[in-house]
């Protein structure tokens, strides 16, 4: 174990006052959010507000011009290796191999995340059951329906059993059913796994679902961040997508981010 934050030692992720620039401009600004285990927590923000510099944080693409992230347990700046190994990504744009099967894809993954060979049998035959694909096995990936690819990916990015799965805009462009089916899964995943989703998404219907604490972001600060019924009551909204709406058309606030202590407070 390393650096965990003091605050919160028990979280997946601990980011405190995160910083990032390009050039001159500061596009991540003093950025601080824990995310527990079991949760799904929902990072949101409008295009541009600073969203996918984080990801890219997180998932050890960009490094951090100052501050810390901590993921289970692990600081980003001293130990990446480990931190990688502690999570599975699945971006926004689809990264299978629509030339190969689905056994094939999964089996790669095994390779590129040092899985024994004795134990890669089991691990994909435990990822395509627990995503319902199992019959799905030897088809080509570039003849599948797109919400059969992102359950896909899904699988995938779980074969090396991380506690944390990053999941940018997952159901982008999936049919209301697809959407209904993959959240099924993930609800399945979570109870049967524990894993801590940490999820990117403008469908903030799926937000006010299944997400159990969210953070707003905009102009590279974090604006709003609870549970989702605290946000929507602090802006004296009836839904998530409302509050969004209102929070995000104002300016970025210079004060300190709303937590649910501060909305009780006021």
């Amino acid at each position: 174990m390393d650096d965990v934050s003091a605050r919160t030692p028990q979280a997946t992720i601990s980011a405190h006052d995160v910083v990032k620039h390009f050039g001159k401009k500061r596009v991540v600004d003093q950025l601080s959010f824990d995310v527990m285990p079991g949760e799904t927590f929902a990072f949101l923000g409008p295009n541009g507000a600073g969203k996918t510099t984080t990801i890219k944080m997180l998932t050890t693409l960009l490094p951090v011009d100052s501050g810390q992230i901590v993921i289970d347990g692990f600081d980003l700046a001293r130990h990446p290796m480990e931190a990688r190994r502690r999570f599975g990504v699945v971006f926004q744009d689809c990264t299978l191999d629509n030339g190969m099967t689905v056994h094939e894809n999964l089996s790669m993954h095994c390779a590129f995340y040092h899985i024994p060979r004795k134990e890669r049998p089991a691990r994909i035959a435990e990822a395509l059951e627990l995503f319902d694909l199992a019959d799905r096995r030897k088809d080509i990936v570039n003849s599948l329906s797109g919400g059969l690819k992102r359950r896909i990916e899904i699988a995938r990015a779980l074969l090396h059993r991380p506690p944390l799965i990053f999941l940018d805009e997952p159901t982008l462009g999936l049919d209301p059913k697809s959407r209904r089916v993959l959240w099924d899964h993930l609800q399945t995943l979570q109870t049967t796994l524990g894993t801590t989703i940490f999820l990117t998404t403008h469908y903030l219907d799926e937000v006010e679902r299944f997400a159990r604490s969210v953070a707003v972001i905009d102009k590279g600060r974090i604006i709003a961040q609870g549970s989702v019924e605290a946000v929507i009551r602090q802006t004296d909204q009836k839904t998530l997508e409302d509050s969004f709406i209102k929070l995000t058309e104002k300016p970025a606030w210079s004060d300190d981010p709303i937590t649910l202590e501060t909305i009780l407070d006021h």
